[in-house]
Order: C-alpha cells, then sequence, then structure tokens
C-alpha cells in the first residue's frame, strides 16, 4: 500500500453514482417502470449495455430485485433505490458487491485489489461487509504501523551507527533481533 490513505468514501459514492447512473439510464428507456422483465431486456439493450455501468448495474438489480422493491408492487422507484443505497452505505459491502459494482463504476484497481485482499482484515466486526468508517481505519492503522515499523528501524540504524559502524548504510547489529520487523518499510 502507498503512503495514501485508504478512502471508503470513494468506494461507496461510486457503487452510488453506477446505481444511480444506471437507474436513470434504465427511467429513461422503461417508461412502465424498471421490473425484473424489463431489466432482463436492459441486458441485451445496447442503450443500456453500451454504457459503462450499464448492464452490470441492471444485472445486479435484476439479481437483487426483492431486497430493492421494498414495497412489493414489482417495480423499484427512485425512493426505493435511494433507500436501497442508504442502507448500503450505512450497513456496508459484501465482498461480492465490491468486486461486481466495484469493477463497474471506475473504482481504481488498486483500491478495490487492496478491499479485497485485506477484507477479513478490514471487517473489524466480522458481519461479512466492510463500512467506509472500516476502510478508512484500516488504512490508518496501516499507515500507523508501517510509520512504527520505520521509526524502529531507523533507531536500530542509529544504534549501530553510534556503537560503531563505519557506513551510513544500516548492515545489523546484535540488536536487530529486538528492534528490527522482518517486513521492510
Amino acid at each position: 500500500m502507498s503512503n495514501k490513505r485508504l478512502d471508503g468514501s470513494s468506494l461507496f459514492t461510486g457503487i452510488n453514482s453506477g446505481l444511480t447512473n444506471a437507474f436513470s439510464a434504465l427511467s429513461g428507456q422503461y417508461k412502465d417502470g424498471i421490473t425484473v422483465e424489463n431489466l432482463n431486456k436492459a441486458l441485451t439493450n445496447t442503450n443500456i449495455t453500451n454504457t459503462p455501468y450499464g448492464s452490470t448495474f441492471a444485472s445486479y438489480l435484476a439479481g437483487n430485485f426483492n431486497s430493492v422493491d421494498k414495497n412489493g408492487d414489482g417495480k423499484i422507484s427512485a425512493d426505493e433505490i435511494q433507500e436501497y443505497m442508504s442502507n448500503m452505505a450505512r450497513q456496508g459491502l459484501t465482498r461480492e458487491q465490491i468486486m461486481t459494482l466495484g469493477a463497474a463504476n471506475g473504482m481504481t484497481n488498486s483500491l478495490q485489489e487492496t478491499v479485497l485482499a485485506h477484507f477479513d482484515d478490514i471487517d473489524k466486526n466480522h458481519d461479512g461487509k466492510v463500512t467506509s468508517q472500516e476502510i478508512s481505519a484500516y488504512g490508518v492503522d496501516s499507515q500507523v504501523e508501517k510509520q512504527k515499523i520505520a521509526d524502529r528501524n531507523r533507531t536500530v540504524n542509529n544504534m549501530s551507527l553510534f556503537y560503531g559502524s563505519d557506513d551510513n548504510k544500516y548492515e545489523g547489529s546484535l540488536m536487530d533481533y529486538r528492534y528490527l520487523d522482518n517486513e521492510k518499510s
């Protein structure tokens, strides 16, 4: 991970943007509403599939239709999609949602890969979902840990120099086993 902090909000913002754009495009195409049938039609509709988010988000909405259509009328409304996105932001994203929706929204590959690679460590409450706060906290914790390692390594380097090393480059000392971590900073 680079020196940049992980920004959990960018992940959620990107996914919300993709869902909003897909909802708008679908609403424009299907005047009778966003139904399961229309979502399935959207998967072969070039007006939808030629958009950067279209078929992925349409497929996702079709697969999760009952979770989004809270009033059970067979259509997804603007209020229902907004409520679904709010719940997603509050409750967090599953690994599957990040893999599916993260790639489709243009999220940077490094952010997606980092979150997926460290998903279990980021998910502090072990509910199978990561929140924006958990992602950001993990980024801070990782940076703090990296700084501690760098500080310990610098201390060992300085102690080695103080105790007689002629080089300015660390080459080891008897104190290594106490202060150096195996991980290089």
